[in-house]
């Protein structure tokens, strides 16, 4: 692949800036941090980084509701530390990815201040704004992904704004050309510092149904949650009308345009949707719209082999000229290695991580994957998250997989800060700190280093097309072919030992080469079968 090709097939290393490394020590993250561990990422072997918002805020969502799109928010440094952060990234071959909150505004941002003081001034079509109905009520009956209706009224107006999100979350109207062109200006801010690309964030609630019609209600035995708590009311609607609108292809063509000005940048959408696999193929079709999308759909509570072969061939079959890319963890779900599993297994955290990277497309890591991380039991009285907030104790919120990435396992906070962290270190993360697994040869952490080397030696793997074999729960059996070349993929996802006859496999059960030297809990050929230990892995070319 050429280099204005580097996403396909990349693994993007993303980077929660609130928990990663404090240097200044004051209890929060910062992108001084990033910088001075830029070797440890690079000694990942990852290609790129995604940096969740570091931009000015009121942190009411930390860091999503944002007030300047072209400023640092002071707790993570200045717009110098981002310049060398990107110089120091490139000079070590890692691309830089930012998030990109396009959607909404914190209520703080000048262009919400002005919009909302009357009708009659130069912003005040930015946001999207109604009159009450008759009788005081609410416009419609959409929704707050964050719990109760997604209208607040604004008395300087007398009118109600809409958001999806948090009530100091307002969203802008997307109809108005003049919202559109200075997103894209801020975007280009960015492109001129030298970004690789962005993660746009919920990329598919920037327009709304200008007529504002009722979402209709969906029966209670549909009722799914992919991508929020399934407790939450917004679970009760089809989500028809307040986003995942017509008019946003054009806008995903627009973003395209402007990113074809700077060769070798690109956009990845995060798409949640009724039906997410059909948004994801129409935001990513052709050379004219968005690089990559991905979706929940691997963020959710399910996890075996019939459902992971679900999901794929689901998208293989729909999403047929994009390129998808697969994230098993992030900022806002369970982390996985407690959400699939509970096991008490590293082995478990590394079949993990092979078998997403393995997979057509590319992949977002989430920090302390890497390490195997636990998700963290966060008390009630240090939750920050204000979904946690809302729905506790039903739902605890995002704070458990946002904990601070231990560095050391013998050092206050774990190495992360000598300050008070803004989440506590979860306990059981002092054992996987970093330190103490740069030691241990088969740590999780060397055997995420020793994969992503050894996957880049495999072109199958990174660009190949995937056919599935139809293999019995636990097994997860496939094909990555490319330019000529096979590779039969196989992956236990139990804790017992599988055996699994190589003729059911392959017609060329006679002649499989195995791959070693991926560091992985590795399966045994014998007597005509594939005998793969507990989370065991086999790579084999034909």
């Amino acid at each position: 692949m050429n280099e204005q090709m580097w996403w396909r097939g990349a693994v993007i290393y993303q980077i929660y800036p609130r928990s990663f490394y404090d240097a200044n020590q004051d209890g929060i993250g910062d992108l001084p941090g990033i910088i001075s561990k830029l070797d440890y990422i690079a000694s990942l072997g990852v290609d790129a980084i995604w940096i969740s918002p570091f931009f000015k805020s009121p942190m009411k969502d930390f860091g999503y509701d944002i007030s300047d799109y072209r400023e640092i928010d002071p707790i993570f440094g200045t717009l110098a530390d981002f310049d060398e952060l990107v110089i120091k990234a490139h000079a070590l071959g890692i691309k830089i990815m930012i998030d990109q909150v396009l959607s909404h505004t914190s209520d703080q941002h000048q262009w919400f201040i002005d919009s909302r003081e009357d009708q009659t001034n130069d912003k005040a079509d930015w946001y999207v704004w109604s009159d009450a109905k008759d009788d005081g009520t609410a416009p419609n009956n959409w929704l707050s992904i964050f719990g109760g209706t997604g209208w607040t009224w604004e008395p300087r107006r007398q009118q109600y704004y809409l958001h999806n999100f948090l009530t100091s979350q307002p969203d802008l109207n997307f109809h108005n050309p003049d919202v559109r062109q200075a997103v894209l200006d801020n975007i280009e801010f960015w492109l001129k510092r030298g970004v690789d690309g962005f993660r746009l964030d919920a990329i598919n609630f920037c327009y709304h149904d200008a007529q504002l019609r009722d979402n209709p209600a969906k029966a209670k035995e549909l009722r799914t949650s992919i991508g929020f708590d399934e407790k939450n009311p917004y679970a009760y609607q089809y989500h028809y009308f307040n986003n995942t609108q017509d008019e946003n292809l054009g806008f995903m063509e627009d973003i395209r345009s402007l990113l074809n000005q700077y060769p070798g940048t690109v956009a990845l959408g995060e798409i949640s949707s009724e039906d997410s696999l059909k948004t994801m193929a129409e935001y990513t079709q052709g050379e004219h719209r968005l690089h990559m999308g991905y979706s929940f759909d691997l963020l959710t509570d399910n996890f075996s082999a019939s459902y992971i072969k679900q999901v794929v061939q689901n998208l293989e079959s729909r999403v047929l000229d994009g390129w998808p890319c697969w994230s098993i963890s992030n900022h806002d779900v369970e982390r996985v290695v407690s959400r699939w599993g509970g096991f008490n297994s590293k082995d478990f955290a590394k079949m993990l991580f092979a078998m997403i990277s393995s997979l057509r497309g590319s992949v977002c890591s989430y920090q302390g994957e890497e390490l195997g991380l636990t998700e963290a039991d966060i008390a009630f009285e240090d939750i920050q998250d204000p979904y946690g907030i809302t729905f506790w104790p039903q739902f605890k919120g995002r704070d458990g997989c946002r904990t601070p990435h231990p560095w050391q396992h013998n050092a206050i906070n774990a190495g992360f800060s000598k300050g008070k962290p803004w989440l506590p270190v979860s306990n059981e993360h002092f054992a996987d700190s970093v330190d103490v697994q740069d030691e241990t040869v088969d740590s999780v952490l060397n055997s995420y280093r020793h994969f992503n080397r050894w996957r880049k030696e495999q072109p199958a793997l990174r660009y190949g097309d995937i056919n599935f074999i139809d293999t019995a729960e636990p097994l997860l059996t496939f094909v990555r072919q490319y330019e000529g070349e096979q590779l039969l993929v196989c992956f236990n996802f139990s804790d017992q030992k599988q055996t699994v006859a190589l003729s059911s496999l392959t017609q060329h059960s006679d002649n499989i080469t195995e791959l070693s030297g991926h560091k992985l809990v590795s399966a045994t050929i014998a007597d005509g079968t594939l005998q793969l230990p507990p989370f065991g892995c086999f790579y084999g070319k034909l």
